[in-house]
């Protein structure tokens, strides 16, 4: 029998994430994996290294909880929020009977997550204006553990209506968990759902450190949730999920000097989506989709003439599953203009 016989027939068949590292590319400006264009220093301490790290640091949590304004008892940190949505699924879907499901165009890991464990998914896609299909989620709930909604939605940009989240939440309650991804919510906290934690114990939230707060290197992710949601989840996660370095780091970040730092960035981030928006926006055969993250969709005429100029041009981007679409990912000023120019220029030849 060969190693690869040796493997799960669902592995064996399973397409891999296409993650932007995964993905390569060569060039001076990277705008393809929504990362922050911001480099900020911490204090990295070493006399703990020759211990465990504590499964859940006091400190981090209760930081956590203080920035997003809910309890500590309703916060878990793991690996990224992805390993938050591998947590999810591992505790609450019986392999080979029980479903998740998610709505694309959207984030791709909810569904790689859920076979990679056997769990079926139900694909349910957003509507035109790329809002929940709710009568089509409905349809589907039969043995529907989670049902996952991105907001910001990526990579499309927009948020998804409170009302229908809501709306949601009431159809699936004492039958499916809401799992709502906040990955972005940093760049909009108005439009938070973390407010409703308390009204209902069905909903769960997905955050990061790897956007907002400029640290997509330390795969520092939250989830927050009822605590009967939390306690099952403590169940599942590794012994040591988050290492000394980055509890120590995600603590200086989440500090109020850190979120001072962050709040600021983020409004340069934000000056920055506008400036491409508006430069992008003028450009003939240009559709510029309103976003809320640090990144714009945007449909071109040929996106893939485009996209490949750009490449090979040392612009590296990330090309959508939505036609003729590319998604841009908000850099600082020189790398917004030097992309601007570039994509003006190119379509101006034609």
């Amino acid at each position: 029998m060969s190693i690869e016989q040796l493997a799960r027939k669902t592995i064996r068949e399973l397409t891999p994430y296409q993650s932007a590292r995964r993905l390569g590319g060569n060039g001076d400006i990277w705008l393809n994996a929504n990362e922050s264009p911001f480099v900020n220093e911490y204090n990295i301490k070493c006399e703990r290294l020759n211990r465990y790290s504590t499964c859940q640091p006091t400190e981090l949590i209760e930081a956590y909880a203080d920035y997003a304004s809910v309890r500590t008892e309703q916060v878990l940190t793991s690996r990224g929020a992805d390993e938050g949505i591998e947590l999810l699924i591992r505790a609450f879907c019986e392999p080979n009977q029980d479903s998740i499901i998610y709505c694309p165009p959207t984030y791709g890991m909810y569904a790689i997550s859920a076979e990679t464990f056997d769990v079926k998914t139900k694909t349910v896609p957003l509507t035109g204006e790329w809002q929940l299909d709710l009568d089509g989620i409905q349809a589907n709930l039969d043995n529907t553990k989670l049902v996952f909604v991105c907001s910001p939605n990526n990579p499309t940009g927009n948020l998804i209506n409170r009302k229908d989240i809501e709306a949601l939440l009431d159809m699936t309650a004492n039958k499916a968990l809401v799992v709502v991804d906040e990955a972005y919510i940093d760049f909009c906290p108005e439009a938070t759902t973390a407010n409703l934690l308390d009204s209902y114990p069905n909903l769960v939230i997905l955050r990061t450190l790897s956007k907002a707060f400029a640290l997509a290197g330390l795969r520092c992710g939250f989830t927050l949730a009822n605590p009967d949601v939390i306690e099952l989840l403590l169940k599942v996660i590794a012994p040591y999920p988050v290492p000394v370095p980055v509890a120590d780091i995600a603590v200086q970040a989440l500090s109020p000097a850190g979120k001072a730092k962050t709040k600021f960035q983020v409004l340069d981030i934000s000056a920055n989506r506008a400036y491409l928006q508006a430069g992008l926006g003028m450009l003939e055969g240009v559709t510029v989709y309103d976003g809320y993250g640090n990144y714009l969709l945007v449909k071109f005429l040929d996106a893939d003439a485009l996209f490949n100029a750009l490449w090979n041009h040392g612009i590296i981007l990330r090309r959508s599953p939505i036609e003729n679409c590319i998604r841009i990912s908000v850099g600082n000023r020189d790398e917004c203009e030097k992309t601007l120019a570039f994509i003006r220029e190119q379509l101006g030849k034609n």
